[in-house]
């Protein structure tokens, strides 16, 4: 049986002040709770039913505590409203470092980007694309929010995260002689834009895309074109759908 405190404590990761009071962040889903077994984090907490342990055999030592229960009581700590049969309470791995220089191929920066779901979807692009270095603006949304490693499906611990203003960045694109490209609604086409090896792609907010004094800074302005022949067309494009079209025509560039 879960206790009331456990239920509390995981319940409480919903929250950032309470991750970082905690310094734990929140892994629900059978498959996302065995990835984080058989990855390096470090797990706090492990609860589990019967069907998951069917499945997924576990030690005593691939976790500090392992409360075996049902999915009624499940359900009463999950943050989800149709929970699966495991979660994990895991500790917060210790902050990427900052890179020396520019990474090799693309790296992403996320300016302000709020929606979790854009964010997860976005980790887990990255990490499709072998993109290992994504950025983040201080005020984009919280990596270890329950939301956004449920969109990432697992991909947030495969991708190094950095958050960081955007100077220290573009520091970095100077010295490596590397271009700075930002999704633009009037940018070039990307699909008549030549794209180098090593380069940076900005995203923008959702509502008001990449701010003013990050965009004095970028050097190539893209855009993806809209070809629908409708009179009343879409306004615009998902950040995170906008970010797989264009990385995947970066990958495409010079994987030929």
């Amino acid at each position: 049986m879960i206790g009331k405190s456990t239920t509390k404590l995981v319940n409480s990761l919903a929250l950032k002040k309470y991750r970082t009071k905690e310094n734990c962040f929140l892994i629900e889903g059978d498959k996302m709770v065995k990835e984080a077994l058989d990855s390096d984090l470090k797990i706090k907490l492990l609860i589990v039913t019967d069907q998951f342990l069917n499945r997924f055999p576990i030690a005593q030592t691939d976790a500090e505590r392992i409360i075996e229960t049902d999915a009624k009581e499940l359900k009463k700590a999950s943050l989800l409203q149709h929970p699966q049969n495991g979660l994990a309470v895991c500790e917060i791995p210790e902050k990427s470092k900052f890179p020396d220089s520019l990474p090799e191929g693309l790296s992403i920066f996320l300016d302000g980007i709020q929606d979790p779901g854009n964010m997860g979807t976005i980790v887990r692009i990255c990490d499709w694309y072998g993109i290992q270095h994504v950025f983040c603006s201080p005020d984009s949304v919280d990596l270890y929010n329950p939301k956004v490693i449920q969109a990432s499906m697992g991909s947030f611990h495969r991708i190094q995260l950095h958050e960081c203003d955007f100077e220290a960045l573009a520091g970095l694109a100077e010295k490596a002689e590397a271009p700075v490209f930002g999704a633009f609604m009037n940018g070039d086409n990307i699909y008549q834009t030549q794209l180098p090896q090593q380069a940076i792609l900005v995203m923008g907010n959702e509502g008001k895309g990449i701010r003013p004094a990050v965009e004095k800074q970028i050097t190539n302005k893209l855009s993806i074109p809209n070809f629908s022949e409708n009179e009343i067309k879409a306004e615009s494009l998902n950040v995170s759908v906008a970010t797989a079209i264009l990385c995947s025509e970066f990958k495409r560039a010079y994987s030929k």
